[in-house]
């Protein structure tokens, strides 16, 4: 099967791969018909996550057909439309057991990772039962990629952490297709109002089509000294980092009001400061997460109602053979005004 192989920071390539098969009961093969490309792939490309190896499929994302099912799947059968999770969870671990399936002591996020991934023909999904989701019939399933990842994870790591409120004011730090879905989520709790920061206009106006209440273009650095003006100085209530660089994280401690909630969503591939000088007495809370996908079914239901759809996110279409081509268009956003690039097998 042709697959997208990392072969070390800055190294990709289209290889020939032998077809998965089950190795444990739990296992299910999926044929791939659509996948994507995240932004955390290109941090493995970067360098930055060092449990992903040289020889890795990368890919955590995609929807697709069961071809094979181990012995002990009892929810799922050859031939089912699944979502696949890119968190993989055993259901029955300590952490498993709080709903933190992203802390599975024997998957959480594997898929690309640990174990090769869905950017190719097939993929082996371990703990199929409780790692796949099925597809209800005449479902779209280009907008049920977004259910993979980008959707519960902006829904969870920014808007469930950032506790946002009805009347609260909302600030995200990258418009980027995981700020953008935050934003969506976001109005699920009719915030007052949702800032969008970022340097991409491109970007901005999409955030503006998607319900922002005002956007804030940061190229000349002063996009903390406008929220402040625009909040009389007090600043916003939840600020939601969905960048993963250091600047980023800096401008959220600067805009947050006192009370208020700092949710990381980024990958952070280098330190960044934490200026507790400033924020000590200022009743700040900050989360972290990894995405559990607890919020998937939820997700799904709203996007068969159509309260959300999340295939606007989508902006170009490849075949799989075109999957370097999707990458350069992906890894060029500012350029090609990519939010998520849909990958057809």
């Amino acid at each position: 099967m042709k697959a997208l192989v990392y072969h070390g920071p800055g190294k990709k390539s289209v290889d020939e791969r032998p077809k998965p098969e089950i190795i444990d009961p739990t296992d299910a093969v999926v044929k791939i018909l659509k996948t994507t490309i995240c932004g955390t792939d290109l941090h493995i490309l970067k360098g930055d996550v060092p449990t992903c190896t040289p020889g890795r499929i990368l890919g955590h994302e995609g929807v697709g057909v069961i071809d094979a099912v181990g012995s002990a799947v009892r929810a799922f059968k050859p031939g089912d439309h699944v979502i696949i999770s890119c968190i993989s969870a055993c259901g029955t671990c300590n952490y498993c057991r709080r709903s933190m399936y992203s802390h599975c002591v024997n998957g959480g996020w594997i898929l690309g990772n640990t174990i090769d991934g869905t950017q190719a023909d097939y993929v082996r999904t371990p703990y199929a039962d409780t790692s796949l989701y099925h597809i209800p019939a005449g479902a779209e399933e280009d907008a049920l990629v977004m259910l993979s990842d980008i959707l519960p994870t902006g829904f969870e790591c920014g808007v469930l952490n950032g506790k946002v409120e009805p009347g609260s004011i909302v600030a995200i730090v990258g418009s980027g297709p995981i700020g953008l879905a935050a934003l969506l989520t976001a109005q699920f709790y009719s915030p007052a109002e949702i800032i969008m920061i970022d340097f991409d206009d491109n970007r901005l106006e999409v955030a503006s089509r998607f319900g922002a209440t005002s956007v804030i273009n940061n190229k000349d650095g002063k996009a903390a000294e406008k929220v402040l003006a625009q909040t009389n100085g007090r600043g916003v209530d939840t600020a939601i980092e969905a960048v993963g660089v250091p600047a980023s994280f800096i401008t959220c401690q600067d805009i947050i009001a006192p009370g208020g909630v700092i949710a990381n969503i980024g990958v952070h591939g280098v330190k960044a400061d934490l200026h507790l000088e400033r924020l000590w007495d200022r009743n700040i809370t900050i989360t972290t997460r990894l995405v559990d996908t607890v919020s998937t079914p939820m997700l799904l239901k709203t996007v068969q109602s159509h309260k959300l759809e999340p295939k606007r996110l989508i902006t170009h279409r490849f075949k799989l053979d075109k999957i370097l081509d999707a990458y350069e268009t992906f890894g060029a956003a500012a350029k090609s005004g990519a939010l998520k690039v849909l990958i057809e097998a």
